[in-house]
């Protein structure tokens, strides 16, 4: 069977490159974008397939459509009289959507059928259900705005359809058009009707627009290339009308086709969590985003103004009170998460790569709050900044301290650190400390720690401040008896690769002696070695950071979870990448932020997921560079496993609830281009976070659209430790040799905002692609907004053991996929099965020997 599916599985994708490879915007789908009531009366009358549902587990096939003369709904086939297999409209009482039935609730296949793709009619005095569900909930959203609109309207819909949307619209497309028909010949020039739209929806491309004309000529026969008034109005409506959005317009207008202020204030208050939300409130969002001047007068929402609402910055998913500093920062620093970078002066890889001031410009920029300096001894008694015992190329180092003072403060107020790992002889060491002092002079941080303090000072405390984190002289302790550096990543690197001597092997250990003046602008950040937890925790200094090798990290994070966590209760630790990482891959940092590491030196010069994660997590903080850990990471009472994989005593459990609604001018992957301009877009949402909160989720491939995608989709998931939890959206174009990279989001946990919102797209280098979105709906536990009752109260059994369920490992092979994908649900009802008796039983067991221990031994 697997063969079978993967054979063909093979043909299906080769088919679908061949017609990658042709496909134009000639040939795609020509199937009707609803986007207005009488879009969706007009397939009404067409007709539809949906699936009527009974209490008795029955559900059958039946094909629905209106009268063409509005006053009835009928199906087919069916055993009655074709009079009788048929319900009036003006007996409809009301259109339900979801599954809010008895019917549906006693339906064994209630858990098979989705709650977007299910509604009921209620009609007649006794009201009875028609239960349906559609294939799509494209289709159900046409049929229950459709019958809405008829019980309000009844035959009377079209024309009330006329007289409202229609004049906003048409009225402000009007005001447009006369403003580029200078000449008054009621007739613009095709390239600028093209430029007009463009200007409207910069997400279109203009080769799409002009085709769009050209097409509409053809079909009334046309010769000239001019463009009308009317069909100017008609491409507007079929390219910039989301369908998505409408639906959701429809489902808060009262049956109009605008909102006034009663019902925006629904709308933002329910399902975006504002607070309180006045008519003002609305009005400010009418005259903000409402492009008709009659819509502003009268205090009405067209769709273009909602749809120009959603889009706006407001509805960005991430919340605007974290793009500024809004968190505690009067905490010791060791309480903190500080942005890091490996090897700073590397644009390239480990080994070979060349070194430039831009790696420090770029890191600095970005937020980065500590810095890496491998300073070496130079020609002309100058010290050089590159790896040592590879062939990395060198820079001065007095350029890097020259572009450190000049980029140190301009992404953050707070604290850097810079971590000079000195091999230098002591002549150039006295050069170092001429141009540290020459340059950033009062910048350093001198001030000795006092010996009684238990804590290192705060952020706050250090703005506009440079620590030196290096190794430093004991008290009465002379020149010849310090040590420079612990840390020398090229020898080890040179070493595990064989590639120097015995003799340069040995060089490479010596101990060179450490300056005074040198080890004196050390002060809070003293390097020192680590031994053990028990040694640290007896004799370790507040100011003495220890640095862990990834290998050692994990090796503690695994075999002393909680001592590592305590540890950085008070001490600060620095994890850097393997020295093996010759092509500057990147470590996950969410492994050993778990833990409590403070400074996880990530190599900025690789993008990717890791880098992803790193940029999106020090976001939430105004990216100032410094990230408050969670409360059960800083108090000293509280304990917390970094492997734990269940629910954490003292935290509340959330439940994220996230649908995939439809995405935006995505891109094709950058060199892909033999495979034409149609993208096969897919979405996969993943949870980052402790080993309990780790999982992902995809949706269905959408094929040969990249323009408006719809997804429709829904999932949840259960957050045990939302502090130190992220969402990534991740973007791909689906191929049968290798699915493609097009974009991806990275986002923590407390930054979204719920309800429905737009997420901006990043290309795999970090840069935001130009009009490339997601439409998403989010929901969350405590949270206001996202919508219905039973979304926003959601709740989660604090400490209650979740089943654990047999997963399907998607093998990317979409046939195959599809088969196993059907096993799932037999599979899930085993284990609830299982489950339960095993739950009885011991229910069962407990009651008797309760019942021997109270009652008398007589009865």
């Amino acid at each position: 069977l697997f063969l079978q599916c993967f054979s063909l599985s093979l043909q299906d994708g080769r088919q679908r490159k061949e017609r990658k490879k042709t496909v134009s915007f000639s040939s795609m789908p020509t199937e009707k974008k609803i986007s207005r009531v009488s879009d969706c009366i007009s397939a009404m009358v067409d007709g539809s397939e949906l699936k009527k549902v009974r209490s008795n587990s029955r559900v059958y096939h039946r094909y629905f459509l209106l009268d063409a003369d509005m006053q009835s709904l009928r199906w087919e086939p069916t055993k009655k009289e074709s009079e009788k297999a048929k319900i009036d409209v003006k007996s409809i009482k009301e259109v339900r959507t979801g599954k809010n039935t008895d019917t549906f609730r006693t339906n064994g296949t209630y858990d098979q059928i989705s709650e977007d793709c299910a509604f009921s009619i209620i009609f007649g005095e006794n009201y009875e259900s028609l239960d349906l569900v559609a294939n799509t909930a494209d289709v159900a959203n046409i049929w229950v705005t459709g019958l809405r609109y008829l019980i309000s309207y009844g035959k009377h819909t079209l024309n009330m359809i006329e007289s409202s949307q229609n004049n906003l619209r048409s009225s402000w497309l009007s005001d447009l058009f006369d403003e580029e028909d200078v000449n008054h010949n009621r007739q613009i020039a095709i390239c600028t009707a093209v430029q007009l739209i463009k200007k409207l929806n910069p997400g279109l491309k203009n080769v799409k627009i002009e085709l769009k004309f050209k097409e509409l000529h053809k079909a009334q026969d046309k010769s000239g290339s001019d463009v009308t008034k009317d069909e100017f109005a008609e491409v507007f409506h079929d390219l910039c009308t989301r369908p998505e959005i409408y639906f959701l317009f429809v489902q808060f207008s009262s049956n109009k086709e605008f909102l006034d202020t009663k019902d925006l204030m629904i709308f933002l208050e329910a399902e975006q969590g504002m607070a309180q939300v006045s008519e003002d409130t609305s009005l400010e969002v009418i005259h903000k985003y409402e492009p008709s001047k009659e819509g502003q007068l009268k205090g009405w929402l067209s769709l273009d103004g909602f749809s120009n609402y959603l889009m706006s910055s407001e509805c960005h998913i991430f919340d605007p009170e974290h793009k500024s500093v809004c968190q505690d920062m009067n905490q010791p620093l060791s309480h903190y998460y500080i942005n890091a970078s490996h090897n700073t002066y590397l644009i390239e890889d480990q080994f070979r790569g060349p070194s430039d001031v831009t790696g420090y410009i770029r890191a600095l920029k970005m937020g980065c709050r500590c810095v890496e300096l491998d300073v070496w001894d130079g020609s002309d008694n100058e010290p050089v900044i590159y790896t040592g015992h590879t062939m990395t190329s060198q820079i001065v180092f007095h350029s890097v301290i020259d572009v450190i003072n000049k980029y140190a403060f301009v992404a953050s107020e707070f604290p850097l650190i810079l971590c000079l790992e000195n091999h230098c002889s002591v002549k150039q060491q006295k050069v170092m400390f001429q141009h540290l002092k020459k340059i950033l002079g009062d910048r350093i941080h001198i001030d000795p720690p006092k010996l009684e303090e238990c804590y290192l000072p705060s952020p706050s405390e250090l703005k506009g401040k440079i620590l030196l984190k290096g190794k430093k002289l004991d008290t009465n302790c002379t020149a010849s008896e310090g040590e420079v550096t612990d840390e020398d990543e090229g020898a080890e690197m040179s070493q595990r690769m064989s590639i120097e001597s015995a003799e340069q092997q040995t060089n490479a250990h010596k101990k060179i002696p450490l300056l005074k003046d040198l080890s004196d602008l050390v002060t809070l950040c003293k390097s020192v070695e680590f031994n053990d937890f028990p040694t640290s925790f007896q004799n370790q200094k507040p100011w003495e950071l220890c640095s862990f090798n990834e290998v050692f990290a994990t090796r503690c994070a695994c075999d002393f979870p909680g001592d590592f966590v305590n540890y950085n209760k008070k001490f600060l630790a620095r994890v850097y990448p393997s020295p093996m990482r010759i092509d500057s891959s990147n470590m996950n940092p969410q492994d050993f932020w778990k833990c409590g590491c403070q400074i996880v030196a990530m190599n900025y010069q690789t993008p990717g997921l890791m880098m992803d994660l790193n940029i999106g997590w020090f976001r939430q903080n105004g990216n100032c560079g410094y990230v408050l850990r969670p409360a059960i990471m800083r108090e000293q009472v509280s304990y917390f496993s970094a492997n734990t994989k269940d629910s954490v005593p003292g935290v509340s459990p959330q439940l994220l609830h996230i649908k995939i609604i439809s995405g935006q001018n995505f891109p094709k992957p950058k060199g892909s281009g033999a495979k034409g301009d149609v993208v096969d877009p897919y979405v996969y949402v993943e949870i980052h976070g402790i080993p309990a909160d780790c999982a992902e989720q995809r949706t269905k491939t959408v094929h040969q659209n990249g323009d408006n995608p719809l997804f429709d989709e829904s999932f949840e998931f259960q957050i045990n430790l939302p502090e130190l939890t992220m969402v990534r959206f991740v973007v791909l174009d689906d191929d049968y040799i290798g699915d493609e990279f097009i974009g991806q989001y990275t986002i923590p946990f407390e930054c979204l905002q719920p309800g429905f919102r737009h997420v901006p797209l990043q290309s795999l280098t970090g840069e935001v692609l130009p009009h490339t979105l997601l439409f998403v709906h989010v929901a969350m536990t405590n949270r206001r907004g996202g919508g219905k009752p039973h979304k926003r109260g959601l709740s989660v059994r604090k400490g209650k053991r979740s089943r654990e369920y047999t997963s399907m490992r998607v093998l990317q092979i979409k046939d195959v996929d599809e088969v196993f994908k059907t096993a799932l649900l037999p599979l899930r009802e085993a284990t609830d099965l299982r489950e339960n008796m095993q739950v009885r039983r011991i229910t069962e067991s407990d009651f008797w020997v309760l019942l021997k221990t109270l009652a008398p031994c007589e009865n």
